[in-house]
């Protein structure tokens, strides 16, 4: 395994005027080409008003900054987020808390004309698990099945096939409030917890999302517990046809798949099982004990678990199932976390309860950012004050990963506040890319940021998927037969490696001087290279979609010192230019997933724009100078008074909902059916990160900036 050590000295000297990542190849033009008489004069006509939406930008930018010296803003997702905590109050037997009331609000609000719920904005059509989920949550609140937005709601559900549809996820919350049988939904035994780590269903090969939910699942799988809605509040007007009559099997996948169809036995039997043997059994409570130790173990110092909200909800319903008490310190911190800005958003009398939070990811954007508009000498003690925040939290304690690497010393970043148990491999490429800056400082060397380095480059090497590509949380965590499993009918079981998280990294590595000969390069750009489409674009595994994947991409190359004049870099910019609207920007649709008409088309978007542009910006081809001036255009005129940008859309990815977390062809006629979701995306989670539209923007003008100073 390549290691780096401080003795190996693995960061070339500080050359003149090289201290920062901007002047690197990968934030600046690659080629030096020169743009002709026609786009000189384009750049020329930006270049006041250019410098002047920078500086306003920055200057937003600084006033979001929170006083210790981190960026966060607000994650919006969808209304199953609500929905759900609702329902969880609920089965906690806290159906007057004072948050429930407010999550009704929220989500009368974000209810669609038709009477459905989104997946994300601007989404075609509503998704049945939302609608559902939601419904739910509103008549266990009490309001009655003939208010309007609750009858629309029911003619919707109604007009899609009803309650047959509806995904594992949901029919699990319909159980836990006495609306479905526990026999039917998927069976998640216990047992599970000892499977040796070599085995294909041990829980270390789920993704780590999927795992640190399926473990307090396992538990109320196996425990099927219920507090029915009261009898006025059930839910009758699902079921028209009335509860005896209906059919709640899970409905089969299109095509003929004899693992699909051996689980969906195997399930059966496990439900056998449960029922007649292993209710009590001494090995099945000795599994829920050992899971129960797991959850406690796993739990964040800001009281959930995972970073993200489908094991923190869980898990505190798991807990109470085994008579753990609120005042317990576990079960009292999870719920104190409701009351957690970091959590939760409030607005007029509704409030939010985010999937996720992300401060540190947004504050090492903030930073990379600000480092490309030159703005050290304008806010350096704003810039020392992120850096040194981001500095400290590095995590330095081993996570589920080291199941796999238990000789690796831990060294990565993670996404959220609290989250030391599952570092992820993008946020570390980009921390390094931020704290590169100050590398050659003697104040920072002073505080180890070296030392951080190299642990950071030491722990992203050794988790290096034997493809050559970097999943997010795992190495090697691609075992295609669990998302066959009629539990894993959700988003993704599986983290396989990607073509973004891999191009950051790349692209940290080589901001860094790591040498273009280093293994780990050669692999991650031969994964690169082998992952492009046909028409020259990258597929987007965290961002939407094809611009984000392509937009990561070629910055990356540059920045290891590719060649950018090769045909396949070529490719890559003529599809960015293929897809620049008429009025100079690039967007794209969530739609884009499973639509193919969509991929590369939406509505056009900062962030999206900003990518497009980073993109032609890094192979700096003088046939591209037009189009970017357009886009720099673009931005400049949409930016609103205050030096922000608005955005609306949905441009960060959670799950594509294709199961196996990676890029699939779209182009099957049986896909729709056999993942059973369309454009509405009903398997998959999508993601709005507020801060993007100005994090990108700036980057991306800045970079324009440098371009223009170039081109004379």
């Amino acid at each position: 395994m390549e290691k780096m050590n401080k003795e190996s000295r693995p960061f070339p000297p500080k050359a003149s005027g090289s201290d920062t990542a901007s002047s690197a190849p990968g934030h600046a033009p690659a080629n030096g080409a020169v743009p002709d008489q026609a786009t000189a004069g384009l750049f020329r006509s930006l270049d006041n008003s250019l410098a002047h939406t920078i500086s306003a930008a920055s200057e937003w930018m600084i006033g979001q900054q929170k006083p210790d010296g981190h960026w966060v803003g607000p994650v919006a997702s969808n209304a199953s987020m609500e929905a759900e905590w609702c329902l969880a109050l609920w089965f906690l037997g806290l159906e007057d808390h004072p948050l429930r009331p407010r999550l009704g609000r929220a989500l009368l609000e974000m209810q669609r004309e038709d009477g459905s719920w989104g997946i994300y904005y601007g989404s075609g059509n509503g998704d049945i698990n939302a609608t559902v989920e939601s419904y739910a949550a509103l008549r266990s609140l009490g309001y009655a099945a003939d208010q309007p937005e609750l009858s629309r709601a029911a003619a919707w559900i109604a007009s899609k096939g009803g309650l047959k549809n509806i995904r594992v996820f949901t029919r699990y919350w319909l159980a836990l409030i006495g609306e479905w049988p526990w026999e039917k939904t998927p069976n998640l035994p216990p047992e599970v917890i000892w499977f040796p780590n070599s085995f294909v269903f041990s829980i270390y090969n789920f993704a780590q999302w999927a795992r640190a939910t399926l473990v307090p699942l396992a538990i109320l799988s196996a425990r099927r517990p219920a507090r029915p809605l009261r009898p006025q509040d059930r839910l009758d007007a699902l079921f028209p046809g009335g509860r005896e009559r209906f059919d709640y099997e899970l409905p089969r996948r299109g095509g003929r798949d004899l693992w699909a169809s051996f689980f969906r036995t195997t399930d059966r039997g496990l439900h056998w099982l449960q029922s007649r043997f292993l209710k009590r059994n001494t090995m099945r409570e000795a599994a829920i004990r050992h899971m129960l130790e797991w959850i406690i173990r796993h739990q964040d110092a800001d009281g959930g678990w995972g970073g993200i909200q489908p094991p923190w909800v869980y898990g505190l319903m798991a807990l109470h199932g085994e008579d753990y008490q609120f005042h317990h310190p576990v079960m009292a911190k999870a719920l104190s976390a409701l009351d957690d800005p970091g959590w939760r958003h409030d607005r007029g009398d509704a409030s939010w309860i985010q999937a996720t939070n992300s401060p540190v990811w947004d504050t090492m954007l903030a930073l990379m950012a600000l480092h490309d508009a030159r703005a050290e000498d304008r806010f350096t003690p704003e810039m020392d004050k992120a850096l040194g925040w981001l500095l400290d939290h590095q995590v330095r304690v081993k996570g589920d990963w080291s199941i796999k690497l238990p000789d690796v010393e831990p060294g990565g970043w993670a996404f959220e506040y609290a989250n030391d148990r599952y570092p992820d491999t993008d946020d570390t490429a980009v921390a390094l890319i931020a704290l590169s800056s100050c590398r050659h400082r003697p104040e920072w060397q002073a505080r180890g940021v070296g030392e951080a380095i190299t642990r950071g480059v030491n722990w992203l090497v050794a988790m290096q998927s034997t493809s050559g590509g970097w999943g997010a949380f795992d190495k090697d965590n691609n075992r295609a037969l669990l998302a066959k499993i009629p539990f894993c009918d959700f988003g993704e079981a599986l983290d396989p490696p990607s073509v973004d998280v891999t191009a950051h990294v790349l692209e940290a590595f080589g901001l860094l001087g790591l040498p273009r000969d280093m293994p780990a390069i050669r692999r991650g750009l031969a994964y690169i290279r082998a992952e492009q489409a046909a028409d020259g674009a990258w597929f987007g595994r965290w961002g939407v979609n094809y611009l984000y994947g392509t937009g990561a991409v070629l910055p990356a190359l540059a920045a290891i010192g590719e060649d950018m004049t090769q045909p396949y870099i070529a490719r890559a910019c003529d599809w960015l230019r293929s897809r620049q609207q008429d009025n100079g920007g690039w967007g794209e649709s969530c739609a884009s997933y499973m639509d193919i008409a969509s991929i590369g088309h939406g509505q056009a978007t900062p962030s999206q724009t900003a990518w497009a542009l980073m993109g032609l910006i890094a192979a700096n081809r003088t046939q591209d100078h037009e189009a970017i001036a357009r886009g720099c255009r673009f931005l400049i005129d949409l930016q609103r008074p205050d030096g922000s940008w608005d955005e609306k859309e949905f441009t960060g990815t959670g799950f594509p909902g294709y199961g196996v977390g990676q890029n699939i062809r779209l182009d099957d006629p049986a896909l729709s059916k056999r993942l059973q979701q369309g454009a509405e995306l009903s398997r998959a989670f999508m993601l709005r990160y507020d801060l993007y539209r100005q994090f990108f923007p700036v980057m991306a003008l800045s970079r324009a900036s440098r371009l223009l100073k170039a081109a004379g």
